[in-house]
């Protein structure tokens, strides 16, 4: 009888009913697009720069980064690599040689970070090769390079024309050479857009005659949540003439920028479950007082209190229930619409971000925990305020509630 009840009384008025369910779908509508919005554009952040370039891991000779010379690089030892190798999480393993240059071209020259490395662990690190836009990907023992987008506008280049490199090799010796440009790249970060040359390890090692020597070893993980943890261990393994480094250690500002994002978006969902609660209340109080008479009538023809207290409890469990499904269907296909087609700001907006180094682009983050946890939320949030009628029929007086 009570869940007839129940059942009826919500259809009874059904407009109430709708924009009740209403109100707390687009409550979890917004905290789950909020949400995946925040998510996604931070991994989006960490994968421009971390993932497409620098690996979540870094090993380096012991004082490497805080005076990155080529007399601080080191010799890659066969024991280094078995022992990376034995790490079941660790799924790439990419060599480099890297220093600034100069790139020349007629009369410009601009500065320039020589990235040397392993052209087929480097695609299998960061999809180098899908990051063309104009000519061919490097073979691993040719001497032509890839320019970035950015650095070949400034230069005015293109595929098939020739640069001239110059810089201080390994010991101080004299570094120049001219390399035929194979292909152009573009890579999300402004930053790295500007100023990247790929050269093929080998090549590199000849131009710095710096023979079989490298910077840096950068890693790829199967799972980036354990990137602190496989720092450690690898701390532990390979002893202390090699420095190991997880991003957050070379990167702390974008460490640091995502930490402070994450303070500021607490604050921003307060305020969004502060209006979403407030509005729900509102609702609840219209429902409460336009059915003061009909509770007032039930409790004088013998119904109990507990009973009806039971009736508009299963009617706001009921209603929260259907709200929030609601808004997981409203919010499941724009969630992964705008991750396939993300926002991409233009303009002065994009200028703004690309100071800062960041790619102006929004996707949001497809994570069944989002929908999960802010869905919880809501509805803990909704079942809270429809507590409300059931104070209100514990010190109600029917004969009062009846008069009109």
């Amino acid at each position: 009888m009570i869940l007839k009840l129940i059942w009826r009384n919500l259809w009874r008025n059904s407009r109430r009913t709708l924009i009740t369910m209403a109100s707390i779908a687009f409550a979890v509508l917004f905290a789950v697009l909020m949400k995946s919005f925040q998510n996604g554009v931070f991994n989006n952040l960490i994968k421009n720069v971390v993932g497409y370039y620098s690996g979540y891991v870094q090993i380096h000779q012991n004082g490497y980064w805080d005076e990155q010379v080529l007399e601080n690089s080191f010799e890659l030892k066969n024991y280094l690599t078995a022992q990376l190798q034995q790490n079941s999480q660790i799924r790439e393993i990419v060599p480099r040689l890297e220093t600034f240059v100069l790139a020349s071209k007629g009369a410009t020259t601009k500065g320039c970070l020589l990235v040397g490395t392993d052209a087929v662990r480097e695609n299998n690190l960061t999809q180098l090769k899908s990051k063309l836009i104009k000519g061919t990907y490097f073979e691993k023992n040719e001497e032509a390079v890839l320019l970035a987008e950015g650095l070949a506008k400034r230069l005015d280049v293109s595929v098939n024309d020739t640069i001239v490199l110059f810089g201080q090799g390994f010991h101080g010796v004299m570094a120049a050479g001219k390399y035929k440009i194979k292909g152009i790249v573009h890579l999300a970060s402004p930053a790295m857009n500007d100023a990247f040359v790929y050269l093929p390890l080998a090549a590199t090692q000849y131009f710095l005659s710096a023979e079989n020597r490298l910077t840096s070893v950068s890693l790829g993980i199967d799972n980036p949540e354990n990137t602190d943890a496989i720092a450690q261990n690898l701390k532990n393994v390979i002893g202390q003439q090699y420095e190991v480094m997880p991003w957050q250690e070379m990167m702390p500002e974008i460490a640091n920028h995502i930490k402070a994002d994450g303070f500021s978006f607490y604050i921003f969902s307060g305020i969004l479950y502060l209006i979403i609660s407030f509005g729900l209340f509102g609702t609840v109080l219209m429902m409460t007082a336009e059915r003061k008479y009909e509770f007032g009538m039930l409790i004088a023809i013998g119904m109990k209190k507990t009973k009806l207290e039971l009736i508009l409890l299963g009617e706001t469990i009921l209603i929260t229930f259907f709200g929030v499904l609601l808004g997981f269907l409203l919010s499941l296909p724009l969630v992964i619409y705008l991750k396939e087609r993300p926002i991409r700001f233009g303009g002065e907006i994009a200028k703004v971000y690309e100071q800062f180094g960041f790619e102006a682009l929004f996707p949001t983050d497809v994570d069944q925990n989002i929908f999960l946890t802010q869905s919880l939320i809501v509805l803990a949030m909704a079942i809270v305020i429809g507590l409300y009628p059931l104070w209100h029929i514990r010190g109600l007086d029917p004969v009062k509630a009846m008069k009109k």
